[in-house]
């Protein structure tokens, strides 16, 4: 069986505290959506705004492969403002529990459920496909809520929907509540919330019970604790029921990272599937396992979902995947050395830190007796700054020998700064900051500050840090530890004044 997957991450990802998407933007994530496979893209709900409606009429005419779907209450004025945006479906959402009904709509269930059918027959006589769907519908009467879908059924609804709005439900009560209304006839759809972290347990009993198709967002954003996450539920139908789905699961890292960004919904590291820690390995016990063979601590192969393994050292590391990170980085050591540099990346480790390839490089460095000259030294560095002033930096480096004198602007001081060094260096690398954090090591106005950065280049992540008492100097000297590394790593030895 074929699991359908309805992508709501516009309309009820977007009511995610703090979201809000440009009509482009939501035509952006709606195309990488569409590449991914699912079924069914919830563009949002027309009838919220103007700026929304662009954005829904924008994803309709873009030609997509997928079902475009919007959001509408049952009033007529909801399906009006779907219709103005050319949607193909309407996913027609009635409350349906008493608590709703009273207290929201201060309706009775007739009257409800005569608005339901009212909408239905709308839609349907101006050419949209609908999925009714009961709001609250897991502290609904059940007999009452089966009625009503029944009449809804008899009206014309091709599919129907039962949200669990407040995360209400349990594996178990999904799995019986979405068997019996799976009896109905027509596909239907499960629809549940995070309330509890169990939407994605819920989903698939759901699934399993007879649902056919299942609502749930990228990341699992949305209200309160969110939705059923997308990859989640993708990779668990793929690996833990062999069930199959039109999802292109190589892609799903993508995703993440495209919606995070887009969203400003960052993840946990340790999300599943998708978090930066989902395949990161510290332990010597797991990374020796991993290396020798994958399948000992990884159910899962981060290929399959477009994600990268990676070994962290700390005080948790073990000799092998010490062993293996220095021959990556060119750095072969005898055994009398290498206990070395392992007593000290462990003692690091003791201490709290967090030991970077920089780091790892220089303490190699140190016990071999090697130092290798800088590709990249600052000479100067020069900021202006103030509640009337542009942030304006000016820096002048020494790239092997050579100076070079660049300025840049930005939002702040650390901004400008970093621009002015992309600048000088750009010719030799494309090189984009991934990461940055900063951190107060000891308290007070002079405070020690540790600034670590992820830098990016041609698809690999290189971690630096400095720690000053100057958050400009840090941050500075953070990304030059980084870009030296890259440059070096690149074999950027030697550069002609002719090249600058």
């Amino acid at each position: 069986m074929n699991a359908r997957i309805l992508d709501t991450t516009l309309r009820d990802g977007e009511q995610t505290p703090g979201v809000s998407l440009t009509p482009d933007e939501k035509l952006r994530i709606a195309i990488k959506l569409d590449e991914l496979g699912v079924d069914v893209i919830e563009a949002g709900s027309a009838i919220t705004s103007e700026g929304e409606r662009e954005g829904i009429k924008k994803v309709s005419s873009e030609g997509l492969k997928a079902e475009i779907c919007s959001f509408a209450r049952a009033v007529k004025v909801d399906v009006d403002a779907a219709l103005e945006c050319d949607v193909e479906s309407v996913h027609l959402v009635v409350p349906t529990s008493d608590l709703h009904i009273e207290h929201k709509l201060r309706k009775t269930r007739e009257e409800v459920k005569e608005l339901a059918i009212e909408s239905v027959e709308y839609a349907l006589d101006h050419g949209l496909l609908v999925e009714l769907s009961a709001e609250d519908s897991t502290r609904s009467d059940l007999d009452f809520l089966t009625q009503l879908f029944k009449e809804g059924i008899d009206a014309g609804a091709k599919r129907i929907c039962a949200c669990d709005t407040v995360g209400m439900l349990t594996p178990e009560r999904a799995y019986d509540f979405y068997g019996h209304l799976s009896k109905l006839g027509v596909p239907l759809s499960a629809h549940c919330h995070n309330d509890f972290g169990l939407a994605v347990a819920n989903s698939l009993a759901g699934l399993r019970a007879g649902a056919s198709q299942v609502h749930c967002t990228i990341n699992g954003i949305g209200e309160r604790a969110g939705n059923a996450s997308l990859e989640e539920i993708v990779v668990a139908l793929y690996s833990l029921y062999e069930t199959k789905t039109n999802i292109n699961i190589g892609m799903l890292y993508d995703m993440s990272k495209m919606v995070a960004r887009m969203t400003g919904v960052y993840l946990q590291p340790n999300k599943a599937i998708v978090g930066e820690n989902a395949f990161a390995h510290e332990s010597g016990i797991h990374a020796d396992g991993v290396m020798k063979k994958a399948e000992t601590y990884e159910p899962i192969t981060p290929e399959l979902v477009g994600h990268k393994r990676r070994f962290v050292m700390g005080k948790h590391i073990g000799s092998s995947a010490l062993k293996q990170r220095l021959e990556e980085m060119d750095l072969p050591v005898n055994p009398e050395k290498f206990n070395q540099i392992f007593n000290r990346v462990k003692s690091l480790g003791d201490m709290g830190k967090c030991v970077t390839d920089v780091d790892l490089q220089a303490i190699a460095e140190d016990v071999m007796g090697i130092m290798t000259e800088k590709v990249v030294e600052l000479e100067e560095l020069t900021i202006v700054s103030g509640n009337k002033v542009t942030p304006t930096a000016s820096i002048r480096l020494n790239i092997n020998n050579t100076e070079t004198l660049e300025a840049g602007i930005g939002i702040g001081p650390v901004d400008a700064a970093i621009v002015a060094v992309k600048k000088s260096v750009k010719d030799f690398a494309d090189i984009e900051l991934e990461e940055y954090h900063v951190d107060a090591i000891t308290g007070g106005a002079d405070a020690l500050i540790d600034v670590v950065v992820k830098l990016k280049h041609d698809g690999n992540i290189v971690t630096a840090r400095s720690t000053q008492p100057d958050i400009i100097m840090a941050s500075v000297e953070a990304y030059l530890s980084g870009v030296n590394k890259i440059l070096s790593d690149s074999g950027v030895k030697k550069i002609k004044k002719s090249d600058l």
